[in-house]
């Protein structure tokens, strides 16, 4: 009876570890703390201290619980997944190294506006006129054009009854230019911070104007050709270490396309989601997230995305970044987007 169970337990176990995303990460040496003891530390905010989100006119959030769903991610995957290059480990020598990262990475890394829709008198001949209110980040998904963000990034847009918030997004051409593009919101989970735009390329903004033929008749102008997709490369957050070289890239104050460069400085974090909840399990970085880094990829040192910048450590009144800064991590983000790209929400609607 023993042997059976052994048996069984040995089948379950070989079936778990195939389910692992190996072919995601290359073997790493085996961690130099606790991860249980790790996930217990809390940052608890208190006096003048408080937690930011990075994308601009957003305020900071509250704090609270969260129940993470255990959902497995079986219904989209993006074409990224374990394509990174296998760069190797950053030394202050091997400037090529950050520079392949970054020039492979920001092709998938796209720069979010929010604005409000004015239409009527005031722009050239009766047109309407857009105030952009925000900016954050983001990055490609998949080859759908699905676009991953913040929630904090979109909120306007997501709680929007007046018709006049809109979302644009920029995408780096193969010329090297910025071309923006209208993009409608599939889905959102404010409780993890997380949303999934979708970017129309069949629609850039400013559209090209149409002409008038000698003979009146209207020509409608065609729309450029649509740049290529380039779905980031997912790495995983689960075998991260303390002290590991990280990098965000984003648009931080505009600047689009800003790289910089840290340490993992902590894991298993808890920071406040827009909702109040926590979003457990987060990551620490010094590498500087400011306005406007807000939905951008925290990358390992193989260009995988290992967490979605959502937040900085700041003292109020200040106005300066600390060093502590947050990120999403990307085993959560794998969970909850597919089901966002599908059901528009973390959770299928009921029957």
């Amino acid at each position: 009876l023993r042997s059976g169970f052994r048996n069984i337990r040995c089948l379950v176990e070989a079936i778990a570890e195939q389910q692992k995303p190996s072919d995601v990460n290359p073997p790493r040496a085996a961690r130099s703390c606790d991860s249980a003891g790790v996930s217990r530390r809390r940052a608890f905010l208190t006096g003048a201290a408080a937690l930011a989100a990075v994308a601009a006119g957003t305020e900071p959030w509250g704090t609270g619980s969260l129940t993470e769903s255990g959902a497995a991610h079986a219904a989209v995957l993006p074409r990224g997944v374990g394509e990174g290059p296998l760069l190797a480990a950053v030394s202050d020598d091997d400037d090529d190294t950050v520079v392949k990262l970054f020039e492979d990475a920001t092709a998938s890394v796209v720069a979010i506006m929010n604005v409000e829709v004015n239409g009527g008198s005031r722009g050239k001949g009766g047109a309407a006129e857009e105030a952009v209110e925000g900016i954050g980040s983001g990055f490609v998904w998949d080859e759908f054009g699905h676009i991953v963000t913040n929630y904090h990034v979109v909120a306007k847009l997501a709680t929007d009854t007046s018709g006049r918030q809109a979302c644009r997004v920029s995408l780096l051409t193969p010329s090297g230019a910025m071309q923006t593009y209208s993009a409608t919101l599939v889905g959102t989970d404010p409780s993890r911070d997380l949303a999934v735009l979708k970017v129309d390329l069949l629609q850039p903004v400013p559209a090209a104007p149409d002409t008038t033929a000698a003979d009146g008749a209207v020509e409608l102008a065609a729309a450029p050709p649509a740049p290529p997709l380039y779905p980031i490369p997912i790495g995983s957050s689960s075998d991260l270490r303390v002290g590991q070289s990280c990098f965000a890239i984003g648009n931080p104050y505009g600047l689009q396309h800003t790289l910089t460069a840290g340490v993992i400085s902590g894991l298993g974090r808890e920071i406040p989601a827009p909702t109040g909840a926590a979003i457990r399990g987060a990551i620490q970085t010094d590498a500087a997230i400011n306005s406007g880094n807000s939905g951008g990829p925290l990358l390992d040192s193989f260009g995988r995305i290992i967490g979605v910048n959502t937040a900085t450590f700041t003292r109020s009144g200040s106005g300066s970044s600390s060093g502590v800064n947050f990120a999403i991590p990307v085993d959560t983000v794998r969970r909850v987007v597919p089901r966002l790209i599908v059901y528009g929400s973390p959770r299928p609607p009921a029957a």
